[in-house]
């Protein structure tokens, strides 16, 4: 025996011939040539071998089958079409295969070993913020670059950063004004407020972090990917809006630091108010515009500057301590003049003379006298509490020790225009409230507690500064927790002691002067600072400048990411940018929004703004976190432990808590736009499946839902149409009757469920890509309709079989079709497959033996479409028998739809003679009125009449027809042998051409078998022979002239000598239709819809050709007809 021996020669998909066109996977997956010799074969030709491969799977999610190698012996030559063989390397590796992975070749053609799956993993690159998964980003062709592994540990990579982006303009403008409005105690109520909740939304980021590599993406990467597109891009819009705006809040704080205590002569329009604000707003513009240019000529320029700005920060902080240290023992010297308990300016105190008059030799009045008096004369008219109050000076500065925290522990919030007062120095009170015409310090705004959490949180924000750089971090899950949880530790620290010492150090009128006019315009918490107060006027300035900086740069980012993510489609455009990826329309975007937040010109109203969006960030975060927590989902393995899901509901009551106390109007907005843009991306936006929280949310609530209704059948009440909706596939895979799923979605008002299937012929493993394509077909249809709902497509050899299958299997639980909509077999008379129609009745009683009501439309094509609403006209009902109530309720579910609404409904009943239609008329009514139906009743009478020669001739037409059929029709063996001779094309052409055709006759082989059984057959077999003849209607009409009356055509007809019918109930039945069909069509002819009892099919198999004739003739005449069929239950109530 011949032996034989293989030999693998392992390849790399670089080598491969157009190995840049291969798909992210091939292009991993190791190749390999196997060789197959023989010694015989190694005699005869040393050269012969035999390759083999497989063609992967097609990057596009198509269906490709293995791709087998055609093998051409020639000349002792082997040739193959697969990609994978390489014939440049011929090492033998005899141990690759044969011995470890051989059970696996097929498996590793189509997926990648493990050792090639680990190299990827150890090789993972973060890629820029916001884009897509690595492996979709990957090209595959081009040569890359050695990327610089990151370096950045906790202290540089997360700590400081944070650091930056939390210490910002609130705490150099805006904190002693606080503890001053506030008091000790609220104000630190307040800060401890938002540091616990930024405190306990960084744990909650903290677990999302870590809970696998997280590429450079931020909050908004971990919010999206968490809670999926939707909330991600609602959140993430709020979170760059957030932002933008606190970009334009840090430059409005650098102009009014410019403005007010580095240059004030600098200003354009002189004076207070619009004044101010007009100043604001142009050198706001102009700030803008350079740092927007700054950014745009190179992000590197900004980082380089970020240590500088951080080191300034750091110094005026420290400058604060240690000035606060040092008035323990040396007082700084900024006295605050007095006039009673009233602050003056200092601006009008010249020479520090804070006094009504000054000795110069004589006494002489001061600059305060005239502007109290108007008049320098001593002897002049003054303002009353001007007269009766004397000036005093205090300190600003009184010093650690002092106990000044005493009386700055409360709260006195003021209103717009009040004095600052010192509630602890006597005065007389004036009648009247102070003038602004007097030099005294007026509060600007109007102060409560909800507004100072409203202007102070943003000086908590920037917790997110360390996940933004994930991508530059050595071990970010180990260095952003650590980092942002030790960074918010620190600044919450020195939060909460510069409230405690703002209190102790500063008077009290001094805090609550916003703007320092009470000592000479020199910045508040400036007055503390140690050596100068220009340490923290230049530091604060430059420091407010650089997160201004950082806010331009981040934005655009994270616009960027949001638009490369690709759900958002008006958002595209700002993907793009420069060559080397920097976001130039985003940056455009981001300049043209703070602008607006610029014009607003007010630090105290831009503060909240960005405060909402910041929070419902926050909130969504710690919801992200709760939602993985109680859901268990098996991915959910943070390495940081110290989470819980009651904390981060905890962090979430705390930021919806503060959204409405800071400004309850302000969240309402936030939330609305929030909910826009989510319902914008659910109805408009891309689909992305990123195995988000609310993904897992929803599996979960409907198991429960779907363990719910098991519980029992559901009550009449809860009954809605759950629908299975039954289409028929060309042989091109395009729907026959597309306007069935039309009218399945106008029966749509109930809410239910639908579930469109079709039935591909065939073999499922041969026909898995024609049922996939299908599959593909009835979504667009779907999508096209707006039909929200499910796809089935079953593979069968028989469609009728399908269908029953389909019929069974449907649904899960209690969310289970109980109605099935199926489209009329059209021509069936002149079908050339004549097992549509049989196919039909088949689903028919399936339908019925299941307990599920069917719908079937008749002329679908002639009814409207969703775009051609019904002006006028009725919905007509024909109640003929009792079946649960699904005539009444498919018309009222009809007109809560556009196209019916403007229809009325008709209801009619037929009463036979030994009724009271006068009765029954009143009871419809009765029965209507409690059904909540408005509804015109009318009670049709149909009288007892002789069967009419029309009747007779339909049902000879029909039996005729049938028997005709019958002698027609090849027998089984005469099939076969015709069926080889056709071509396969014809075969498959035929099967595909309906939803409802078998390959075999079942009916004929059912009647030959009952036929050959039983002691009946021989009589079975002559009645159906017995037919009604031309021969034999001829030869009697010569022998029988009184045929041409009704009566004597009866006669004719049951003289059974002659010729009898196979049953006497078909004239019975064809009676019926007739009778009924001259009342619809008298009715209803103008009907838009006539709605039908549907007659059930015969029990009999045989008589499956005259039941069709019966509902042919019930419907004849009528445009649209909605044949009804319940489902034996009760789906109306006239019960509450």
């Amino acid at each position: 025996m011949a032996s034989v021996r293989f030999t693998v020669t392992p390849t790399k998909a670089e080598d491969l011939p157009g190995g840049s066109d291969l798909s992210p996977d091939i292009s991993l997956r190791s190749g390999s040539r196997v060789r197959f010799e023989s010694d015989s074969a190694n005699r005869s030709d040393p050269l012969s071998e035999v390759s083999g491969g497989v063609t992967s799977t097609s990057a596009g999610g198509g269906t490709d089958t293995p791709d087998h190698s055609s093998i051409d012996q020639g000349e002792g030559n082997s040739k193959t079409s697969s990609v994978y063989i390489n014939s440049n390397h011929q090492v033998d590796d005899d141990d690759f295969y044969d011995k470890n992975l051989a059970l696996f070749e097929e498996e590793m053609d189509t997926r990648p070993k493990v050792s090639s799956l680990l190299s990827r993993l150890v090789n993972y690159t973060n890629l820029t913020q916001g884009a897509k998964e690595h492996e979709e980003a990957e090209s595959i062709g081009e040569k890359k670059k050695p990327s610089k592994s990151p370096q950045m540990g906790t202290l540089m990579g997360v700590y400081l950063p944070c650091l930056q982006n939390i210490f910002g303009v609130i705490l150099f403008l805006r904190l002693t004004w606080v503890v001053g409005t506030a008091g000790v105690l609220q104000a630190f109520c307040i800060v401890l407020m938002c540091c616990c909740c930024t405190m306990l939304t960084a744990i909650s980021m903290s677990a999302i972090a870590t809970n696998g590599v997280v590429p450079a993406g931020g909050s908004y990467f971990m919010i999206s990917r968490s809670l999926g597109p939707e909330f991600g891009g609602a959140v993430g819009l709020c979170f760059y809006l957030g932002t933008t705006f606190a970009g334009a809040m840090y430059i409005l704080g650098a102009v009014e630091i410019l403005l007010v205590y580095i240059a004030p002569g600098a200003a354009i329009f002189e004076g207070e108010g619009a004044a101010m604000l007009n100043n604001m707003r142009i050198y706001g513009s102009i700030f803008l515009l350079f740092m927007a240019l700054l950014v745009f000529v190179g992000v590197k320029y900004v980082n380089k500057l970020a240590s500088v700005f951080l080191a300034c920060v750091i110094i005026s902080i420290l400058s604060i301590y240690v000035g606060a240290l040092v008035s323990a023992f040396s007082v700084p010297d900024f006295p605050v003049c007095m006039l009673g308990n009233r602050t003056i300016n200092a601006h009008d105190v010249v020479d520090n003379h804070c006094s009504k008059t000054v000795l110069v030799k004589v006494a002489k009045t001061t600059r305060l006298w005239k502007l109290f008096c108007h008049n320098s004369q001593l002897n002049a008219t003054c303002d009353e509490y001007f007269t009766s109050n004397n000036f005093s000076e205090i300190k600003g500065i009184p010093g650690l020790t002092s106990g000044a925290i005493s009386e700055n522990l409360w709260g006195t919030y003021l209103h717009k225009g009040d004095v600052l007062e010192k509630r602890s120095l006597h005065a007389s009170q004036a009648a009247h409230p102070a003038s602004d015409r007097y030099p005294y310090v007026f509060a600007d705004i109007t102060t409560s507690f909800t507004v100072l959490v409203g202007i102070f949180f943003p000086s908590v924000t920037g917790i997110m500064a360390g996940s933004n750089r994930s991508g530059d971090l050595k071990d970010a899950q180990r260095s952003i927790p650590i980092g942002t949880i030790l960074a918010i530790l620190t600044t919450s620290l020195v939060y909460l002691s510069n409230v405690v010492l703002f209190g102790a150090c500063i008077e009290g009128v001094v805090l609550r002067d916003k703007f320092g006019h009470s000592v000479k315009g020199n910045l508040v918490v400036g007055t503390l600072a140690w050596p100068s107060p220009w340490v923290i006027v230049i530091g604060s300035f430059f420091s407010t400048c650089g997160a201004g900086l950082q806010s331009l740069t981040g934005a655009p980012r994270l616009l960027q990411a949001i638009a490369k993510d690709n759900i958002i489609p008006f958002l595209r455009v700002f993907g793009h940018g420069k060559a080397n990826g920097e976001p130039t329309w985003a940056l455009l975007l981001t300049a043209l929004i703070a602008e607006l937040g610029i014009l607003i010109a007010s630090l105290d109203m831009v503060a909240p703004i960005l405060t909402m969006f910041f929070l419902m960030c926050y909130l969504f975060v710690n919801l992200a976190c709760a939602l993985q927590t109680l859901l268990r989902t098996p991915n959910w393995r943070p390495r940081f432990s110290y989470y819980h899901w009651s904390l981060s509901f905890l962090g979430m009551t705390f930021c919806l808590a503060l959204m409405f106390i800071s400004s309850w109007y302000y969240a309402i907005v936030a939330m609305v736009i929030a909910g826009m843009i989510y319902k914008y991306i659910e109805y408009q936006g891309a689909e992305k499946e990123w195995g988000d929280g609310i993904r897992g949310l929803s599996l979960s609530a409907a198991r429960y839902a779907l363990l719910r209704l098991e519980e029992g059948p559901p009550h009449t009440k809860n009954w809605r149409p759950q629908l299975l909706v039954l289409l028929k596939l060309d042989e091109d895979a395009h729907v026959k009757s597309p306007r069935l799923l039309t009218f399945a979605s106008q029966l749509k008002a109930g809410k239910g469920l639908t579930i469109v299937g079709t039935v591909v012929p065939g073999n499922y493993l041969q026909s898995y890509g024609e049922a996939l394509a299908a599959e593909q077909t009835l979504k667009h249809l779907m999508d096209k309709e707006r039909v929200k709902g499910f796809c089935q497509c079953i593979v069968a050899q028989k469609p009728r079989d399908g269908i029953s299958h389909m019929i069974q299997s449907s649904g899960l639980g209690g969310m289970k079709p109980n109605t099935v909509v199926m489209g009329w077999p059209h021509a069936w008379r002149q079908s050339e497959d004549p097992q549509s129609w049989k196919t039909f009745i088949n689903t028919v009683r399936v339908t019925t033996a299941a307990h599920l009501a069917l719908l079937v439309p008749k002329n679908i094509s002639l009814f409207p479409s969703n775009s051609e609403p019904c002006t006028e006209g009725y919905i007509d009902v024909w109640w003929i028998v009792h079946d649960g109530g699904m005539l009444m309720l498919l018309p009222f579910l009809l007109r809560q739809h556009k196209v019916w609404r403007k229809c009325s409904m008709r209801i009619f009943t037929v009463a036979q003679m030994e009724d009271n239609s006068i009765q029954m008329k009143k009871d419809l009514l009765t029965f209507t009125y409690q059904l909540r139906i408005d509804a015109e009743v009318e009670v049709v009478e149909m009288h007892d009449s002789d069967i009419s020669a029309y009747t007779y001739e339909r049902t000879l037409m029909m039996e005729q027809r049938c028997q005709m059929l019958r002698q027609m029709r090849l027998s089984k063996s005469d099939r076969d042998r015709e069926g080889s001779s056709l071509g396969s094309d014809r075969n498959s052409m035929l099967r595909l051409t309906s939803i409802g055709s078998d390959d075999e006759d079942d009916t004929d082989g059912g009647e030959r078998d009952r036929a050959g059984s039983g002691g009946g057959s021989s009589e079975h077999h002559r009645r159906i022979q017995m037919t009604w003849t031309k021969e034999k209607t001829t030869q009697y009409r010569a022998t029988h002239s009184g045929c041409s009356t009704p009566e004597g055509f009866r006669d004719m007809l049951f003289n059974t000598s002659h010729f009898s019918f196979r049953d006497h109930s078909n004239v019975r039945r064809m009676h019926t239709a007739v009778k009924l069909n001259e009342v619809i069509v008298n009715r209803s002819h103008d009907a838009r819809v006539v709605l039908l009892n549907m007659p059930g099919p015969p029990k009999n198999t045989e008589g499956d050709e005259n039941y069709m004739e019966f509902l042919e003739v019930l419907t004849e005449g009528l445009e649209r007809v909605l044949l009804v069929r319940g489902g034996g239950s009760e789906v109306i109530t006239i019960y509450s």
